[in-house]
């Protein structure tokens, strides 16, 4: 059996040995931007399990673009210095691919870490000012609510010229910092209510200038901000974003915005579009179920020719397979099932009649070398 989620893709100059991807995947558990010893056991463990990508949580390019406290950056020499440890170990032991998703939260920034309830971070809590296109929050944060432990969300300050051209040089500023780290990839973060998607959505973006209104006015700050990554970046090496192919709510983003935004994102030097939805509004009307985003990777794949990355309650060897197979996407990443099963892509190979990259040291639990009256029946036949 010839596996095509365990065929190799080329990006650019990178060649990815499947198209598994690990999800960049929030962990919240960072110190003043810095990774720790959490990040190099869970960025480790995954990186020597056989995916062919494993992407780095959405890291903040300043420190007021981080969701919460304990989110990653990439905007100080200290943090530079600590992610630098975690790549280390990462490539010393792991075959995947290493990519970081470079993101700013915009008014969804100072917030609670998800177990301390999702609210807004009081100033005794070390609350920062949030920024945004517009100056909207409550409801439309989608946050869920408009108070979060009777915590009332604050307006974020609209962004002005200078300061979005201060964010734009943050979003170079960690990509340098990238490329001395030695990443094979970057991903921008344009999804979830972020900041860049709060430019993207009607819902969020209500701005009078050449930044607001129309469909290409709107997506003009997300394309200048990708074009200055995409120069700072490597001509060899590939650059993708994630975004929301949806915001799910009428007279929001949808799917046929995400193919015009497709189409002008891949004339810049886009390699991929990660589909992801959702994000920016409470009033969000999601219809959950295995992949049930993979239809907006395929259309968006379809009628833009672009390279896409569907995600989203992918979490069984067979569908992950017939994705790929069967052209919906390029690439496939998951997020909560490695974090419940982080050896996921040796399952699958295994299910697939494929094989995925093993460390040296656990080489014997490759199922085929077990005592053959151990065999699980697959490794048997």
């Amino acid at each position: 059996m010839t596996s095509a989620l365990f065929s190799p893709i080329t990006l650019r100059g990178l060649t990815l040995d499947n198209r598994v991807v690990v999800s960049p995947m929030c962990q919240y558990s960072a110190e003043n931007g810095s990774a720790t010893d959490w990040h190099l056991m869970h960025l480790g463990q995954l990186a020597i399990s056989g995916p062919g990508l494993l992407i780095v949580e959405a890291s903040g390019v300043e420190a007021r673009g981080r969701i919460t406290h304990g989110c990653l950056g990439l905007y100080s020499d200290d943090n530079e210095r600590a992610l630098d440890r975690v790549l280390r170990f990462c490539r010393q032991h792991g075959k995947a691919k290493l990519g970081i998703q470079l993101a700013h939260a915009g008014r969804k920034a100072s917030a609670q870490r998800p177990w301390e309830g999702r609210g807004p971070l009081t100033a005794a809590e070390g609350a920062w000012e949030a920024v945004a296109p517009s100056p909207l929050s409550g409801s439309s944060a989608g946050s869920g609510a408009t108070t979060v432990q009777s915590r009332t969300w604050p307006t974020p300050r609209m962004l002005d010229r200078a300061e979005m051209d201060k964010v734009r040089d943050a979003f170079v500023q960690a990509t340098v910092r990238s490329e001395r780290l030695g990443f094979d990839l970057i991903e921008l973060h344009m999804a979830h209510g972020y900041l860049m998607h709060a430019f993207l959505s009607p819902i969020s973006n209500q701005r009078n200038d050449e930044y607001g209104g129309s469909i290409e006015n709107r997506m003009r700050f997300p394309l200048e901000v990708f074009d200055a990554v995409r120069a700072a970046w490597p001509k060899d090496k590939p650059l993708g974003v994630r975004i929301s192919a949806s915001d799910w709510v009428e007279g929001g983003w949808d799917v046929a915005d995400s193919v015009v935004f497709a189409k002008a994102i891949q004339a810049r030097g886009c390699d991929y579009i990660c589909a992801s939805s959702g994000g920016v509004s409470d009033k969000q009307k999601l219809q959950l179920g295995p992949g049930y985003q993979v239809p907006f990777a395929e259309r968006i794949r379809r009628e833009s020719g672009i390279t896409t990355m569907a995600v989203g309650m992918i979490l069984e060897p067979d569908y992950a397979e017939s994705v790929v197979a069967e052209g919906k996407a390029d690439m496939v990443a998951l997020a909560r099932g490695l974090l419940y099963d982080p050896r996921w892509a040796w399952h699958a190979a295994e299910a697939l009649g494929a094989t995925a990259a093993y460390p040296l040291q656990y080489d014997r639990s490759r199922p085929a070398k077990w005592p053959e009256a151990f065999r699980p029946a697959k490794a048997a036949e």
